[in-house]
This record gives C-alpha cells, sequence and structure tokens, in this order.
C-alpha cells in the first residue's frame, strides 16, 4: 500500500462511472477519517463513515473532525452514508442496556447530521442461544419497541437502514414496515448465509438505500470482489442494473478495494459494452 515510503493512490477515478453512487469504506489506510476521505475523496463517489464502536470516549470523531468532513465534502464533491454503532443492543434483555442503546445511536445521528448522509445504518442483531419461535417472537417484540423509541426521539424512519445479517431478513421486516425504515442490502451477508439475493433485492428496491458489496469465498466475507464466483457475480450484476442508490465496497484494505474496483469495472464494461 505504499510505494517510497508514500500511501499508494487508486489508479483511476470510478466518479460519476456508474449509474449508482460508488464508495468504500472510511477504513482503507491504517488511519483515522480525514486522512481516508482526502485520500479517497478523488476517486469515489462516497465514503461510508464505519463508527462501529461507542464505548470509548475516543472511539468516536470528536465535532471538529465532523465539520473537517463536512469541509471535505464539498470541496471533495463526495457525500457520506454512516454505519452505525454496533457495540449496543437493540434486542438486549436488559431494559437499561435498551435504552442506552437507543440513546446513542441517537448521539451519533446527532453528530453527524451535518454530514447529511445518503442513510445510516443500523444493525438489529440476534444474539438469542435459540432460534425457535418463542425466543424469535420475544426478539422481535423488544427489538420494536426499542426501534419505537427512537423513532419518538424525532428519528425520521428513512433515515435509517436496516442491514441484512445472518437471520432470515423476515423476522424484521415487521418492524421495517411498521416504522417505514430503510433497507441495507448486504449482499456478501446473504451469499455467506445462504439467502437468495434477488428475491430480497426484488422484495425491498424500493427501500433500499445502500447494497455493501464485497467477495466472499470459503466461509469468509469483506474481502476483495474478485473472489466472487462468475455465478454470484452475475446475480450481483442483475441487481446493480436496476439500483441508482448508494454501493459500498466494504472491505477495509487498500489492496482488496483497488481489486474490487477494477473488476465490478470489468464486468460492467462487459455487459455494456463501454
Amino acid at each position: 500500500m505504499t510505494k517510497n515510503g508514500l500511501r499508494e493512490h487508486l489508479p483511476k477515478s470510478s466518479k460519476g462511472a456508474y449509474p449508482f453512487r460508488i464508495g468504500t469504506t472510511s477504513f482503507i489506510y491504517p488511519d483515522h477519517y480525514t486522512p481516508n476521505v482526502k485520500l479517497l475523496g478523488a476517486y469515489l463517489d462516497e465514503i461510508e463513515l464505519l463508527l462501529f464502536e461507542s464505548v470509548m470516549p475516543e472511539s468516536l470523531p470528536v465535532e471538529g473532525e465532523i465539520k473537517e468532513l463536512a469541509r471535505l465534502a464539498k470541496v471533495m464533491d463526495i457525500t457520506y452514508n454512516v454505519h452505525l454503532p454496533t457495540d449496543v443492543g437493540f434486542g438486549h434483555p436488559d431494559k437499561k442496556k435498551r435504552c442506552v442503546a437507543v440513546d446513542t445511536i441517537k448521539k451519533v445521528m446527532d453528530l453527524t447530521n451535518i454530514l447529511s448522509p445518503s442513510t445510516c445504518t443500523l444493525h438489529l442483531s440476534y444474539d438469542r442461544p435459540s432460534r425457535d419461535p418463542e425466543s424469535v417472537a420475544d426478539w422481535q417484540s423488544i427489538v420494536h419497541e426499542s426501534v419505537g423509541n427512537l423513532i419518538d426521539k424525532g428519528v425520521p424512519g428513512r433515515s435509517i437502514s436496516i442491514e441484512t445479517l445472518d437471520y432470515p431478513f423476515e423476522w424484521v421486516k415487521p418492524i421495517i414496515l411498521d416504522f417505514d425504515l430503510s433497507v441495507c442490502l448486504d449482499l456478501g451477508h446473504l451469499m455467506i448465509y445462504g439467502y437468495d439475493m434477488e428475491s430480497t433485492f426484488e422484495q425491498y428496491s424500493d427501500r433500499t438505500a445502500a447494497i455493501h458489496l464485497h467477495g466472499v469465498e470459503n466461509g469468509q466475507d469483506h474481502i476483495a470482489l474478485d473472489r466472487l464466483s462468475e455465478q454470484r457475480m452475475d446475480a450481483v450484476m442483475c441487481i446493480l442494473q436496476q439500483y441508482c442508490g448508494t454501493v459500498s465496497l466494504e472491505v477495509f484494505c487498500f489492496e482488496h478495494l483497488k481489486k474490487s474496483l477494477a473488476f465490478l469495472e470489468k464486468h460492467w464494461k462487459a455487459r455494456h459494452f463501454l
């Protein structure tokens, strides 16, 4: 990732190359948010700000850094989406911890509001030891209450996108519909956990605010896109040709990003004769 001690840049810009906004994560270079945006902003349409951790005070960007990110958005002609913290649980059995989770998510959304994110992606993680109907129903009820508490704090439903994770997405469909939430379609997660990408997209295409795209191979995800089989990539391309929102290449290092961009461009050109 470095040449002669300098950080390597992407070989070409992908800005405006697709009907959708193409982006990647804020953790491509081993550095903070602002340096990553400065290095990536000239090449991409959007940056996914990964705010995974919230427990430690220094884990979230401070107000000054958020203001700098807002300035860079104007200068570099980029937009942002925000991945909300994953270390809090809307479905936690302890009500106090659920209240902390709701307050934390609201705090992060308030912090990043000046960035006008295209979406704020939320994990509704299922961490119960059993997947029997009674356990699922109890979890659904608790999560429904937590999401309702967040909406009651003035958060617009469509500003939140619920991400496809390791359980059947039908489990959260009533919550999405009841509160008019958006969807974050993580195609890599759908692949690795054996769910159908195209049927899921067809069902939620009208509310899909973001697509997370990454390679999957031998039980590993979030790797370079070129690790996908041709069959899987064909399915991905069928979805992307119908989509005009945000596509985030959700990888976490420079080499995976460079390979993913090249692989996506090759397949896009092959289908559009560019």
